[in-house]
């Protein structure tokens, strides 16, 4: 399971600064660049080799490619020539064009560009063939060192190029991003939001053609201005119709990038334009606007020459704005800022940041539509404390993103479908600020959630209600379907965020004291006279011995003569029934044909020194000698008849056996309100593929929580919940000696 525990409180929102190096040798790229030049060789990287490996990982090439140095490619290389623009972006074998819609709107914003693209590099002074480049990922920046070895066939680069072949920042930063997604061919097919988050760190929004607002053209004009990457595309309803071409040359299921908007003076009027591009480098539009289109005879030279327009085939046209409208269907914004599409004033936005993981067993519920187990699904409580300026409510913006499914694309895991929703945060049912429960879910409607369940790698979505508390539950659809997550929120004004999964609360009552002898129930007395007749003058049974006397009470059984003072062969235990109940009896014979030997093992050892089973033993600690006394045997009975009955009343279904919802349940019942991350270690521990646990794993969980509880109680500093430990007490916990 590639799926890793991470602390769940809120995170800072990630500051560019220092990128974090993440090369296998641990060192930098200047680093590596120094060594290369001392020893005069050229870097080859070893995590990304120039082998077919790096480039397809469910197929082979369909031509023999050669990995080249742009030296050995043409005579004088440079990394970046003129400048970075979008002209520089051509499409090669790969199906990428949503990477490459995002570099070319990259090109745009040339702050954002620096950052992706240090301009510390290249082939003059200091080249040793090493090169680097950094993107967002998470919560983080990465600074990500490639050799500058590409894939060529006939001495011409296979995948991305640019228009000047001369020119390689754009070839050398595809195959950075490759190497951060596991191959070449992990790049095929994506959303053109998805890279360009990757490149800023920003949050995206999807705006479709048909629900679009009446200030559309002016939303896409501020957010030009302000730097957000713009891209565009035409849905398909089959694959069939992938890259088909429709009569005015545009192309369906393709990633376009808008590059420009502005108004030309024509007969009279002022008509909205839009500029695209096709990162293909050709194929355009036809219509009205378009390169060759009668439309610019009637604009003056000079307003052509200030909105650029050419006749050249080069992948970009301008278009009316309401013919944009009618033949694209979405668009794809990137704001560096949430503030990017909002008024003209520029806000400071509070974000937080969530990692969490989907768990199947555990915290993988699936959405509402699975009430049993939607309740399971990681839960953030959401405080709203202050109304926007001159507003009566509070906004925020959820996104929430699926974790390095592209990475692990080469191990058949391919985009889930996500979404989540949002509850007002009720006055009860909840166990002291807790998790909800699945009645709540039973009995209450979401007021807000993403606009659907969509296989994205991210989905967001901007709200607005009035101050309080509320709980924000990110799912899947489908429950049992395993991820990792990064859930962002940005708010207006300050909004408190916290995970209600994080927290362990034990609720354990203190053993009971020893009862006199005269004031024993019929029970108890019962119990003396069975535990005195297997344990001897002593009055201390071994694991072997609690073995036999928990059988014989469970299952009415023949007993045999025991170390001398035992039952004869042929003498039942009919008045020991009464000790459980018969209907009791009846059921749990159906689920616990035996006691485990290593339970009671479990629960004879002295975990901890000479502090003994603090779970069984009244005075805080057992003899020390490897046995059971009475007093302790005692309370170990009353402990496993709460715990057969929460059993018997949790397994819902009957079926003898417990699964991990049920137990997540029952545990909670028996005093255990565990993390999530505990939770998925339980589960993991103690239930089978099928996510279900017998009786005797149920009883071996509960026996071993209880202890460890104890233990941490007995040992942690007064009102804190950590404890101090020697090696000698460690290395005691630890191995259970």
């Amino acid at each position: 399971m590639p799926y890793l525990h991470r602390s769940l409180r809120p995170q800072p929102h990630p500051v560019p600064g220092v990128a974090r190096t993440i090369h296998s040798s641990g060192q930098s790229f200047e680093q590596l660049r120094q060594g290369c030049l001392q020893s005069r060789t050229l870097f080859e990287d070893a995590d990304f080799p120039a082998s077919n490996s790096s480039l397809f990982y469910s197929e082979r090439p369909k031509v023999p490619f050669v990995w080249k140095r742009p030296g050995e490619i043409v005579e004088n290389p440079e990394f970046i020539l003129g400048g970075a623009t979008r002209t520089d972006i051509c499409q090669g074998e790969l199906g990428d064009c949503w990477l490459l819609a995002a570099i070319a709107s990259l090109t745009l914003n040339q702050k954002a560009l620096a950052r992706v693209v240090p301009q510390d590099q290249g082939f003059g002074s200091g080249y040793a063939g090493i090169f680097h480049f950094q993107f967002w990922q998470h919560s983080e920046w990465l600074d990500v060192v490639i050799d500058d070895r590409l894939p060529t066939f006939r001495d011409r680069l296979v995948f991305l190029h640019s228009a000047d072949h001369n020119e390689f920042w754009s070839a050398l930063l595809e195959k950075a991003y490759a190497k951060l997604n596991g191959s070449y061919e992990a790049l095929k097919g994506g959303s053109t939001m998805e890279a360009m988050e990757d490149f800023t760190g920003g949050v995206a929004e999807t705006f479709q053609m048909r629900e679009a607002p009446e200030d559309f053209y002016d939303i896409l004009e501020k957010a030009l201005k302000r730097g957000s990457l713009l891209g565009c595309s035409i849905d398909i309803l089959a694959a069939s119709e992938s890259e088909a071409r429709t009569p005015f040359g545009l192309i369906k299921g393709h990633a376009y990038t808008v590059t420009g908007l502005d108004q030309v003076n024509f007969q009279g009027q002022r008509i909205k334009l839009i500029r695209v591009r096709n990162p293909w480098g050709q194929v355009e539009w036809t219509g009205r606007w378009s390169d060759s289109s009668l439309e610019w005879r009637s604009v003056d030279l000079e307003e052509q020459k200030r909105l650029g327009h050419s006749a050249l085939d080069d992948g970009e046209f301008w278009m009316a704005f309401e013919d944009f409208k009618a033949h694209f269907d979405k668009v794809e914004i990137c704001n560096l800022t949430p503030d990017a599409l909002e008024d003209n004033a520029l806000h400071k936005w509070e974000v937080t940041i969530h990692q969490g993981s989907w768990v199947r067993g555990s915290t993988a519920g699936g959405c509402r539509n699975f009430l049993d187990t939607f309740w399971t699904n990681p839960q953030i409580k959401l405080s709203l404390t202050e109304r926007d300026e001159g507003q009566e409510g509070c906004t925020f913006l959820a996104a929430l993103m699926q974790k390095d499914r592209r990475k692990l694309k080469r191990f058949g895991a391919n985009m889930l479908t996500i979404g989540y929703a949002i509850y007002q945060c009720p006055d009860t049912d909840q166990d002291q600020d807790g998790h909800l429960s699945r009645d709540f879910f039973r009995y209450h409607a979401s007021l807000a959630r993403s606009k659907t369940f969509i296989n994205l790698r991210e989905v967001s979505g901007r709200f607005q209600l009035p101050p309080g508390d509320y709980v924000l539950i990110p799912s899947t659809f489908e429950p049992h379907q395993e991820a990792d997550f990064c859930l962002r929120i940005f708010s207006e004004k300050r909004a408190v965020t916290r995970d209600l999964d994080e927290n362990v609360d034990i609720d354990l009552p203190e053993p009971p004291k020893p009862t006199p002898r005269e004031e024993e129930t019929e029970e108890e007395r019962q119990f003396r006279a069975l535990f005195q007749r297997i344990a001897g003058e002593d009055m201390e049974v071994s694991a072997e011995e609690l073995e036999y006397v928990l059988n014989a009470v469970l299952q009415k059984s023949k007993c045999h003569s025991h170390r001398g003072q035992g039952l004869s062969g042929e003498e039942e235990w009919p008045h020991y029934v009464g000790i459980i109940g018969i209907r009791h009896r009846i059921q749990l014979l159906c689920y616990f044909k035996s006691c485990p030997l290593n339970v009671c093992e479990l629960v004879i050892k002295e975990p901890l020194g000479n502090s003994g089973l603090l779970t069984l033993s009244p005075r805080g600690q057992t003899s020390g000698n490897g046995k059971l006394e009475f007093e302790e045997f005692r309370v170990f009975w009353d402990k496993l008849k709460h715990w057969m009955n929460l059993f018997l009343r949790f397994d819902v279904d009957k079926s003898g056996t417990m699964s991990s919802y049920e137990l997540r349940t029952a545990l909670k019942a028996a005093g255990f309100r565990l993390s999530g991350h505990l939770l998925q270690l339980i589960i993991l521990r103690y239930t089978d593929e099928s996510l279900q646990l017998g009786f005797d794993d149920y009883l071996n969980c509960l026996v071993r929580l209880e202890n460890a509880s104890r233990v941490f109680q007995a040992l942690r500093i007064k009102n804190k919940d950590i404890i101090h430990l020697n090696i000698n007490e460690f290395i005691a916990l630890t191995m259970n000696i």
